[in-house]
C-alpha cells in the first residue's frame, strides 16, 4: 500500500508540475505510454490512452509548437494558458488518486495545482524575460528545451515516479529561490521602459 501511495503521489505530482510546462506534450506522452500498455498509469489517468484525447492533446501541441516559438506570441499564449494548465494541473493530480478516499484526492486537486501554477509561472516569467532580448534564438531554444524537457520527464515519471517525485520537490526549492528574482528583474526593467 506505501508503495502505491508513493508511486500514485509522484505520478500526480509529476503530471501536474509537467502540466505547469507544456500540459498537451504530457498528455500525448502518457496516452500514448497507455495505449500501448506500455505503463499502467495509477487512479482515473488511464483515460487518456483514449485516442480522442490523444488526437486533441496531439492536435493542441502542434499549435503550440509554433506560437511558443514566436516571441510576445508565446507570452499571450502563456497568459491564456495560465488559466488551463492550471486546472489541469490540479485535475490530473487529483484523477490520479481516483481510487483513493475523497479528501486524499481534494488534497492532492490542491497541491497537483499549487505545483502546476509554480511550474507554469516559472515558465511565463522566464520566457517573458526572454522576451526582452531582440534576437528570436533564445526563445526557440528555450521552446525546444522545454519540450525536451517535457517528454523527458513524463516518460521518466511513467517508468520512474518516485524519480520524478524528487525532481519536482528540487524544482519546489529551486523557484522559491528563483521566482522573486525574476520578478524582481522584471520589474526593474518596466520600470526603465517606462522611465525611458
Amino acid at each position: 500500500m506505501t508503495a502505491d501511495l508513493i508511486t500514485t503521489l509522484g505520478t500526480a505530482m509529476g503530471s501536474a508540475w509537467l502540466s505547469g510546462i507544456n500540459l498537451y506534450a504530457t498528455v500525448v506522452t502518457l496516452g500514448i505510454l497507455e495505449r500501448f500498455k506500455l505503463v499502467k498509469l495509477p487512479g482515473g489517468l488511464d483515460m487518456l490512452g483514449n485516442w480522442w484525447v490523444i488526437g486533441l492533446a496531439g492536435g493542441m501541441y502542434l499549435i503550440e509548437f509554433v506560437a511558443d516559438k514566436v516571441p510576445v506570441v508565446d507570452s499571450a499564449w502563456d497568459a491564456v494558458h495560465t488559466f488551463i494548465r492550471v486546472p489541469a494541473g490540479a485535475i490530473l493530480a487529483a484523477t490520479a488518486f481516483a481510487e483513493f478516499d475523497p479528501a486524499v484526492k481534494i488534497t492532492a486537486m490542491i497541491l497537483g495545482g499549487g505545483i502546476a501554477l509554480g511550474s507554469h509561472g516559472t515558465k511565463a516569467a522566464t520566457r517573458l524575460a526572454a522576451n526582452t532580448s531582440p534576437e528570436p534564438i533564445s526563445n526557440i531554444a528555450l521552446s525546444l528545451g522545454e519540450d525536451a524537457l517535457t517528454f523527458g520527464s513524463t516518460i521518466l515519471m511513467a517508468f520512474y515516479p518516485i524519480a520524478i517525485l524528487i525532481v519536482v520537490i528540487i524544482f519546489l526549492v529551486i523557484a522559491i529561490w528563483l521566482v522573486p528574482k525574476i520578478v524582481r528583474g522584471l520589474r526593474s526593467l518596466f520600470v526603465r521602459v517606462r522611465d525611458a
